[in-house]
């Protein structure tokens, strides 16, 4: 309607139709969409969550975890560098209190040229002195540390710069070969040498204290004689028919004097007796010979004693005599007398029925191993392993000695008699291993392998055939002991510890097992046809040092340790 209104109007009455045009449009108001600046919705969510004004002076910083390695935005500084919240341990001290990256302190990474880090090293090594490392007070490059004097006299000069020329010393010379009777060479005379051999006074007398601190050293001290005694625990030494404790019962079921093993053998499952009595360690233990009815053992309380297997197993007889740790026992044949060797380099003789030192002998050097020959008409001979490498044979009968065996390069640990006695068997610390005919003082085979350790317990086999070594790399290997003397490879026994011990290892009579200790205390049991180990379990706290299978039982064998107690297991 408006606009018919407007048809056909003139260009005067333009004004007139602005005005009817406000007009129309305050009229129609109404019907115009809203404007967006005064829309209510628009305004609600922008003042929806407004921001809010802390109670504090300043804004909420946010947290940072002290242990974070890795930041994802920039913090401020009061982040970075705000306490640690929470409550503190009240019992911490200062230095526990100071921050740490590392268990020693904290430790921020500086770089530090290697040519210069090596070079100072070097110089320090060699001349005394470095470049003071300082860092927090500025090194200004003159500052040094160590051997001062040294560093201003070199002027601080490095192993990498040109040394301090050295003064040589003046030379006579004459180079003309000519003069036959005046030519010299290269072997003139210094300025000021004196070709004199003689020493003066003060040279003499710095010599004869030398020589003489020299031969003290050396020389042994001789001891006073020590009081050789022995005691006997039991009431009784002589029974109604005047046989003494080393005669064998006959009560016991068993027949100790057969020459066959047990027909089978099995493994023991439990502890039935311990003796105790020894003050320290045991270092070895013997059973009496054939019988076995009677335990001898020597420890490192300097004793040695006799124990009974059977009836009330009583300690029988202590025997005192030395003034160090026994290292090694051996019967005779008969069992009527044993030698004792120990480290206050005595080799002793004891009657095992009276108790009293029949013979004592010595080179001065420590035994390591003793052992009789075990022929019957060889008895008066025996040998012994010493600290300086040979294997020397005494006569008891005249004390002297009769034979001696020096090839090894170590200090001998065993000996073993092979092939019905005719040869012997020793292993040295020298990881060798050397076979020599009786009463030849040439060795007749040497085995050494690079790959061979020290052997330091050596066992032959019930049946004379094998010979048992402990290696003291973890492991017991087989070496025949007939012939060729060869390694069985296919015999290895592996799984216990003895690395630095010379646990004694032993068959079983029938040797369908073998058995050795270790050095955490343990006591294995193998299968010796099939290697695999089939027992094992703690037999003492320290060492089991030593492990013997009854020749008469057929589960019966008897361990010691380093804990001084001895254990029977069946």
């Amino acid at each position: 309607m408006l606009g018919l209104q407007s048809y056909g109007s003139s260009s005067e009455n333009d004004s007139d139709n602005e005005q009817s045009e406000e007009a129309a449009k305050e009229l129609t108001a109404h019907l115009q969409p809203v404007d967006k600046t005064h829309s209510l919705s628009t305004t609600l969510a922008v003042c929806a969550a407004p921001d809010v004004v802390p109670m504090g002076t300043a804004a909420v910083p946010r947290t940072l975890d002290p242990t974070l390695k890795e930041v994802a935005y920039n913090p401020r500084y009061e982040e970075m560098y705000a306490p640690v919240q929470g409550p503190e341990h009240p019992n911490l001290t200062m230095q526990q209190r100071a921050p740490r990256n590392t268990l020693a302190g904290y430790v921020e990474k500086a770089h530090i040229n290697a040519f210069e880090f090596e070079n100072q090293r070097r110089t320090f090594h060699t001349y005394g002195y470095a470049l003071d490392p300082t860092v927090d007070n500025e090194a200004d490059g003159q500052s040094f540390v160590g051997d001062l004097q040294s560093a201003y006299d070199d002027n601080g000069k490095t192993v990498f710069e040109s040394p301090k020329p050295k003064k040589m010393r003046k030379q006579e010379k004459n180079d003309n070969p000519e003069d036959i009777e005046g030519f010299l060479g290269p072997w003139g005379k210094y300025e000021n040498e004196i070709s004199v051999a003689k020493p003066n006074e003060q040279e003499r007398a710095e010599l004869d204290e030398l020589l003489s601190k020299r031969h003290k050293r050396g020389r042994i001290p001789e001891d006073k004689p020590l009081e050789e005694k022995s005691t006997l625990h039991i009431k009784d030494a002589y029974d109604y028919q005047g046989r003494s404790y080393l005669h064998a019962p006959h009560d016991l079921g068993i027949n100790l004097r057969s020459n066959a093993p047990p027909p089978k053998c099995f493994l023991p499952k439990a502890h039935i007796h311990t003796w105790t009595g020894h003050n320290k360690g045991i270092s070895s233990i013997r059973w009496f010979p054939k019988t076995a009815h009677l335990l001898l053992s020597g420890s490192m309380d300097c004793r040695v004693k006799l124990w009974e297997v059977y009836g009330d197993r009583r300690c029988v007889r202590t025997f005192s005599g030395h003034r160090q740790a026994i290292k090694d026992i051996a019967w005779n044949n008969k069992g009527s007398h044993f030698l004792s060797a120990s480290y206050d380099r005595y080799i002793k003789l004891w009657d095992a029925e009276t108790g009293d030192v029949v013979s004592r002998f010595t080179t001065r050097k420590m035994p390591f191993c003793v052992k009789f020959h075990p022929d019957n008409s060889k008895q008066h001979l025996f040998v012994a392993g010493t600290s300086d490498k040979k294997i020397i044979c005494w006569d008891i009968r005249s004390g002297d000695i009769v034979q001696e065996y020096d090839r090894h390069l170590g200090s001998v640990s065993t000996i073993t008699f092979v092939d019905d006695n005719r040869r012997f068997v020793t292993t040295s610390d020298d990881k060798s291993m050397r076979i020599w005919e009786w009463d030849i003082p040439v060795d007749m085979k040497y085995i050494a392998d690079p790959t061979m350790h020290s052997m330091p317990a050596v066992t032959l086999a019930p049946n004379g055939k094998w010979m048992a070594c402990q290696s003291l790399d973890n492991k017991i290997v087989i070496f025949s002991a007939l012939n060729r003397f060869k390694m069985n490879r296919k015999k290895t026994f592996t799984g216990h510890m003895v690395s630095g011990y010379a646990c004694q290892l032993d068959f079983s009579p029938d040797m369908s097992y073998v058995v050795s200790g270790d050095g955490d205390g343990k006591c294995y049991i193998w299968d010796w046809k099939t290697t695999k180990m089939y027992k094992k379990w703690q037999a003492h706290d320290g060492v089991c040092i030593s492990a013997l299978w009854h020749p008469h039982e057929a589960s019966k064998l008897v361990t010691a340790g380093w804990d001084g107690l001895i254990k029977y297991w069946d």
